[in-house]
């Protein structure tokens, strides 16, 4: 049987990035159908070999419809998504919006999928942010093996976490940089180009920023409430992928080849460690693949039991469409896609 699939904000980033993926996993769809604001109705996106005309969200009957992915940003999904899943269609939210929700799982299926079930309490479940979702593939089998007590993070963005106009604030001011043009900023708060801003979404009063906070929340709902976890996050000029230099305290002791083992059978990820000139991951080569890559795996003999490595990922793939992607599989593989009706 074919599922009938709906994804909001098809002409973004993510959105196009979603039906790209549903494609590529051969997602069993018998229909998919692009959504988006009325200003975008009638616009064309792919979907494998066939082109989809966007259809307009706010005429939209979502009765007959199975899924829903949802990236159309936050406030978009607190007024659609409690409506959506009360029509019996299961919403997987891309935003913030829903996250730490008591009722609403977080999840990263390699990480907490049996966690799935609760969403029958409002049909909405909630992908994570982009950079927790690719730390905690790569701690989750750490924690496993030697229970996790400390994280110290420190993420490098790209720009493509900040949205389309982003990514055209970095090529416009990178091209102005090198013909001598004026350098405009709109949606950061200094210069991206040939530069790095220790900044995230908005600060709060102990002087964190909330994607900072973000990684804290999620880390501990998903994976252990005990772990305590601190982060800098810093978006750099980078088009899409985000790196992280990680520190773990562990209880027990782990070797660096004892992790090494441990994630090279970790589902999602993928060890690049070689301890030479390029035998590492960045940013640039992970762009496209869905795999979270570990690299620069070593001890932190400052701490006990402590560990470093560096993890890399694309943003827009296991940060956000593939996870969601991912999260639709399980509800399928694990036949629960009748219940949301019932609970609807």
């Amino acid at each position: 049987m074919g599922y009938k699939v709906a994804v909001v904000g098809a002409t973004g980033n993510v959105g196009r990035e979603m039906l790209d993926i549903l494609a590529e996993r051969a997602f069993p769809a018998d229909e998919v159908v692009a959504l988006a604001s009325s200003r975008s109705l009638g616009q064309e996106v792919s979907f494998g070999d066939k082109i989809l005309k966007v259809k307009a969200l706010d005429t939209y009957d979502f009765s007959d419809t199975d899924i829903c992915l949802m990236s159309a940003g936050g406030d978009a999904s607190k007024e659609w998504s409690p409506r959506i899943g009360q029509q019996g269609c299961v919403v997987i939210d891309n935003s913030s919006a829903f996250r730490y929700d008591a009722d609403v799982p977080l999840i990263v299926p390699e990480v907490n999928a049996d966690a799935v079930v609760g969403f029958t309490k409002r049909n909405i479940i909630a992908n994570p942010n982009c950079s927790t979702a690719q730390l905690v593939v790569a701690l989750k089998p750490l924690h496993e093996a030697a229970t996790i007590k400390r994280v110290v993070v420190s993420t490098y963005q790209s720009v493509s976490g900040a949205g389309k106009d982003a990514m055209d604030e970095l090529f416009s001011q990178t091209r102005a940089v090198f013909t001598a043009g004026e350098v405009v900023q709109k949606k950061f708060t200094k210069r991206i180009a040939f530069n790095v801003i220790p900044h995230i979404d908005v600060f709060m009063e102990d002087g964190y920023t909330k994607e900072e906070w973000k990684m804290v929340a999620e880390t501990k709902k998903m994976l252990d409430p005990k772990i305590k976890l601190t982060a800098t996050a810093v978006r750099v000029p980078v088009f899409i992928g985000h790196a992280e230099s990680v520190n773990i305290e562990f209880e027990r002791p782990l070797s660096p080849e004892q992790a090494t083992e441990i994630l090279r059978s970790a589902p999602g990820v993928l060890v690049i460690d070689k301890r030479e000139n390029g035998g590492y991951m960045t940013p640039h080569e992970a762009a496209g693949e869905d795999a979270t890559y570990i690299s620069r795996i070593r001890e932190d003999a400052t701490v006990e039991n402590g560990l470093n490595f560096w993890c890399v990922s694309d943003n827009l793939r296991k940060g956000a469409a593939l996870n969601a992607v991912q999260i639709a599989e399980v509800l399928v593989n694990r036949k629960l896609l009748n219940k949301a009706r019932q609970a609807a």
